[in-house]
């Protein structure tokens, strides 16, 4: 399960800064007025090889600035979604009533808190911690966001609480989510997949969070699917925007084996559609595409041949994805998605023998060698296959700067000219081969 961290505090205290400084990205904007952050940002962190979500929001004060209700919603739902929260204040204003209104709302959540007081620019300015302890939260962090001070202190104490969070998963089940832009009807599609003829195991929904996790068994086969669409939290819908959505269907993808990307077949791919794809790809999981609403166009015996072109043409980049059409309102032609799942499930957590990638190795080489890249030819040893899910292969090289970005891809495709990867990415990483 994907582990969450929001940063929370006032206007103008750094939160965009330390957003930035943890994602490595100039993501959120960064600008010395009041509310410029009015939604949440979403992007991925790492520390020590622990990967985690990071929350950025606007920032909570009782002044009166625009869009400020707006933006408490934004920080509240936020604060909701997440397993831990990063309280960000600033040591040059000291705690003013700002920072009391957010503690009072932090401390009502319940959620971990890691008070982080940024600013504090060298190591004279330390006694300024002092003030925040009447915060009430545990001994505060000295940060500069601006000179990454205390960033390996603050992104250790993360790591903690993860380690604290981490559960084993012992689900046997494929696990597939159902993500789309808006109105494309993963409802629906959810509602005919769970529909006659399924043995429905168990529904458990989390307490803070949208998606919801149906266990079911077909043809002898357990399954869970998980719904991220049309989910109302704590009987009311905080936002209208599709920023909560983007959020709801990364925390689905990073919780899956497979993500069918649903398309509205009558309107057609937008560049939105390609946005949610991408959440999928940069995740590695295992993609089918399904072009839903298939009842509402108007058809010729070319017309699916057409839009698979379509589809390729517009995602390239998912060439081995493969493509069903569906009408979920009419349930017609639903089951022609789970023999799909069931064959990118297998490629996706695929095994190959040693012997056969270094065969299929020595075969690319022979016809293809390595270009020469960076004042040097690569010497590629021999492949391995290191993990699954996705299958992910480690080459060694004399030198992994001499490998041009273009040959991995052509290993890639010969790869899977070889062995049938359909549906899932496959990963190849490169190390130097000692001598």
């Amino acid at each position: 399960m994907p582990f969450v961290v929001a940063i929370v505090g006032r206007p103008n205290v750094g939160k965009s800064s330390l957003f930035n400084r943890i994602v490595g990205e100039r993501i959120s904007i960064t600008e010395d007025k009041p509310g410029v952050t009015r939604d949440r940002i979403y992007a991925s962190g790492e520390w020590l090889t622990k990967r985690f979500n990071l929350i950025d929001t606007g920032g909570i004060d009782n002044i009166d600035v625009p869009f400020l209700s707006l933006i408490k919603e934004q920080v509240y739902l936020a604060i909701d979604e997440a397993d831990l929260i990063i309280f960000l204040t600033d040591s040059k204003n000291g705690v003013t009533e700002g920072d009391i209104y957010i503690k009072d709302l932090l401390l009502k959540s319940n959620k971990n808190v890691i008070l982080a007081v940024n600013k504090i620019d060298d190591y004279n300015q330390m006694s300024n911690l002092y003030e925040f302890y009447q915060l009430g939260f545990k001994d505060p962090i000295a940060i500069s966001t601006q000179h990454g001070i205390g960033m390996g202190d603050l992104l250790d104490k993360v790591i903690e609480y993860m380690e604290d969070h981490s559960t084993i998963d012992e689900d046997d089940s494929i696990k597939f989510s159902i993500i789309g832009r808006p109105n494309v009807g993963k409802s629906s599609l959810t509602n005919s997949i769970l529909g006659e003829n399924r043995t429905i195991v168990s529904d458990i929904s989390g307490t803070t969070r949208d998606a919801i996790d149906t266990k079911f068994i077909y043809n002898n086969i357990k399954y869970t699917v998980i719904d991220t669409a049309g989910i109302k939290k704590r009987g009311r819908i905080y936002e209208t925007t599709d920023k909560y959505s983007v959020l709801r269907s990364v925390r689905a993808i990073e919780k899956s084996d497979v993500c069918l990307l649903v398309l509205d077949g009558e309107e057609g791919i937008v560049e939105q559609d390609k946005s949610v794809a991408g959440y999928a790809m940069d995740a590695n999981k295992a993609i089918i595409i399904v072009v839903n609403k298939w009842d509402l166009v108007k058809k010729d015996s070319k017309t699916m041949q057409n839009y698979i072109n379509n589809i390729r043409k517009e995602f390239p980049f998912l060439d081995y994805a493969p493509i069903v059409f569906t009408s979920a309102i009419n349930q017609s032609r639903i089951d022609t998605i789970f023999p799909e799942i069931n064959k990118v499930y297998e490629n996706f957590t695929k095994e190959i023998k040693i012997s056969i990638l270094n065969q299929i190795l020595q075969e690319a080489i022979a016809i293809t060698p390595p270009p020469q890249h960076h004042h040097g030819r690569a010497v590629i040893s021999y492949i391995t296959q290191v993990n699954n899910k996705p299958p992910t292969f480690l080459l060694f090289v004399n030198d992994p700067k001499f490998v041009h970005f273009s040959y991995l891809r052509y290993l890639n495709n010969k790869l899977r000219e070889a062995i049938d990867f359909t549906g899932t990415p496959i990963k190849i990483m490169l190390r130097k081969k000692e001598d």
